[in-house]
């Protein structure tokens, strides 16, 4: 499968089954794989209201704030009591423990990366230099502030690149001071 482009305000909208907000997905592998039957999945979620995160077994999952005010997270059990409140910082848990989410103002918006642990590790970084990116045979790299240049291909904040099943390295650069880029790289379990 070839490198895509995606333009996030170009992605399709899809509500909560809560009501909660609503979901644009970036990638789901394999293609057209439910909910359940994903290896992995990254998407961007606006948050509008309070309310339950649905819950994954065997699924780790990795969270960041993109914009708004942000939500506290927490479970029933207290393993979890998150604040995600400072942008682009990521947040990693096991999405089989239910979560409540609570609203910290207005509407928010994050960044979402869930792998299926018995096949796949997600290592999710943000970059604000240049760097080399190690091969992989799946991941996606999204602008998140100002211009990148990713390899050979110029990437506006809002836009970036996914693959899956064919191994690519990256040399990534800033074309401007203050940009953020979010590199997400799927390795195999145990490798």
């Amino acid at each position: 499968m070839a490198i895509r482009r995606f333009d996030i305000a170009s992605l399709a909208t899809t509500p909560w089954k809560n009501g909660g907000g609503v979901t644009r997905e970036i990638v789901c592998s394999p293609p057209g794989a439910g909910m359940d039957r994903f290896d992995w999945r990254v998407s961007i979620a606006t948050i509008d209201r309070p309310g339950p995160f649905s819950a994954f077994d065997g699924v780790d999952r990795v969270i960041m704030l993109l914009d708004g005010p942000g939500v506290q997270l927490h479970s029933g059990d207290g393993r979890i009591d998150h604040r995600l409140d400072v942008p682009h910082v990521p947040f990693a848990f096991d999405g089989a423990v239910p979560l409540d989410c609570e609203l910290l103002g207005d509407t928010s918006a994050d960044f979402n990366v869930m792998s299926r642990r018995e096949r796949l590790r997600a290592d999710v970084n943000v970059l604000r230099d240049r760097a080399d990116i190690a091969i992989a045979a799946r991941g996606l790299l999204l602008a998140l502030r100002g211009s990148w240049h990713l390899n050979d291909l110029d990437c506006e904040a809002g836009s970036g690149v996914w693959w899956d099943g064919e191994p690519s390295a990256w040399q990534v650069a800033p074309r401007e001071s203050g940009a953020a880029l979010v590199a997400v790289r799927f390795t195999a379990s145990g490798s």
